[in-house]
């Protein structure tokens, strides 16, 4: 797939205040600086469509990116805040939980983890809750460029086996990304447009 056009579509708080017209739904979410918003302007071949920042947070609504006229990138608010405020936390977690449970449209779900470290309680508090939906997930390991390809495919299997038992041996499918050099680029946008084709 190329991404020929990606039109900021809406930002919002609940289901009900989505773009009208009703296209299916990738979404992103990932812990606080995972570097999701770097990763959706190297998917859509921009570099200001998400917002980034060395601030983490700056993700408070639900972001709808119109793509190719067909579907919709989602950028959704980050989990596992550590020094955010508890109710500002409680506000974001349910903006999370509404899209989550309430979007007919949401086809698919991606999991960003940092491919550098062991996953955090947040990753795998939400990973293992995700597991026991029904929502199709997989998970996008970011900053692939910061280690060798060797060291990063260590951790990265010793991640999906942290993850393993939650999963009932099932295959989880995953890629490793690089919003530098581009890492997964191609593979996660075919992997999208099978989705979408199916």
């Amino acid at each position: 797939m190329k991404i020929i056009e990606a039109i900021f579509a809406g930002s919002s708080t609940r289901v009900e205040q989505k773009p009208k017209e009703r296209l299916p739904e990738i979404a992103f979410i990932g812990r606080s600086n995972v570097g999701k918003s770097s990763l959706i302007n190297m998917l859509t071949g921009t570099k200001k469509l998400a917002m980034t920042s060395a601030t983490p947070g700056k993700t408070k609504l639900v972001n709808h990116f119109r793509i190719n006229r067909k579907w919709y990138l989602v950028d959704l608010p980050g989990y596992g805040y550590a020094k955010m405020p508890v109710k500002e936390k409680e506000k974001l977690e349910a903006i999370i939980r509404d899209y989550l449970n309430h979007s007919e449209e949401l086809k698919h779900l991606f999991v960003l983890v940092d491919s550098r470290h062991d996953m955090q309680k947040a990753d795998i508090d939400f990973l293992t809750e995700i597991a026991g939906s029904t929502i199709p997930f997989s998970i996008i390991f970011t900053k692939g460029d910061k280690m060798g390809p060797v060291a990063r495919e260590n951790q990265i299997q010793s991640n999906l086996r942290q993850i393993g038992p939650m999963l009932d041996g099932a295959e989880l499918e995953h890629f490793a990304s690089s919003s530098e050099t581009s890492l997964g680029k191609e593979e996660i946008l075919n992997f999208i447009d099978n989705l979408l084709k199916n």
